[in-house]
């Protein structure tokens, strides 16, 4: 079975409460810690990328997310998913085939740009074009950001995700959405829905997001600020 069926089966019949939890390494060494610990996957997030790199969130030169995503999925044996924002301005056909250079077997793909959402309906053309290209070689993920970018009406987020999985995306990501919406998102989002666990004691932990209906759950960049903040305490502590 290639990398990518594996990835694509660890999101089917999960129970409830029992998500695929993905961490997200933001370079080869904490990939290889996520792996060594037994995570099946692997999804990185672009901003803890970002910051690795010296960039800013959303400002990474396309070269050089696609050769950190190398470096990672080189680095572990598990499957690697990639955030590549919006696409960076990239054809379909080309994105597919970086990301696949790359050694990525899954791709999130934002619908805003600059702070603003894109058409859902021209998104899901380029969605519809993304996973022509790809057919089965990727797993994509399709982010909704209606409750960072738009008005958090969780009936919009659910109408732009049925254009995105209507668009062939095998999965939908409604970042930021609060946990007390979830099990409306999940009673009108058909097939995997992806959440975002926060890593402080007020949000819900994973297994609590799979039972209010996530398939899957990842961190965007917490573990990596969180990686940053204790290597800010070690360092105080050097002084």
């Amino acid at each position: 079975m290639s990398k990518v069926d594996v990835f694509r089966a660890l999101h089917l019949k999960r129970a409830q409460g029992d998500p695929l939890v993905l961490p997200g390494p933001w370079d080869a060494a904490s990939a290889r810690v996520f792996a060594e610990a037994g995570f099946p996957a692997l999804a990185t997030p672009s901003a803890g990328v970002a910051a690795c790199l010296g960039y800013e969130d959303g400002a990474t030169p396309a070269d050089e997310m696609f050769a950190a995503v190398a470096r990672i999925a080189r680095a572990v044996d598990v499957p690697v998913s990639a955030d590549v924002e919006g696409g960076y301005g990239l054809a379909p056909k080309e994105l597919v085939e970086r990301l696949l250079e790359a050694g990525a077997v899954g791709c999130n793909l934002e619908d805003s740009d600059g702070g603003v959402l894109k058409d859902a309906h021209a998104h899901a053309e380029f969605l519809a074009e993304v996973r022509s290209a790809a057919a089965d070689r990727l797993f994509v993920n399709a982010r909704v950001d209606t409750f960072v970018h738009g008005d958090g009406d969780p009936e919009r987020a659910i109408e732009r995700a049925a254009l995105y999985r209507a668009a062939g995306a095998d999965c939908v990501y409604p970042i930021l959405a609060p946990a007390a919406v979830l099990p409306l998102l999940r009673s009108g989002i058909q097939g995997p829905l992806n959440m975002l666990a926060r890593l402080d004691a007020e949000g819900p932990s994973p297994a609590a997001l799979g039972e209010l209906g996530a398939t899957r759950v990842t961190f965007g960049p917490g573990l990596q600020r969180r990686a940053t903040a204790t290597l800010r305490e070690i360092a105080a502590g050097l002084r």
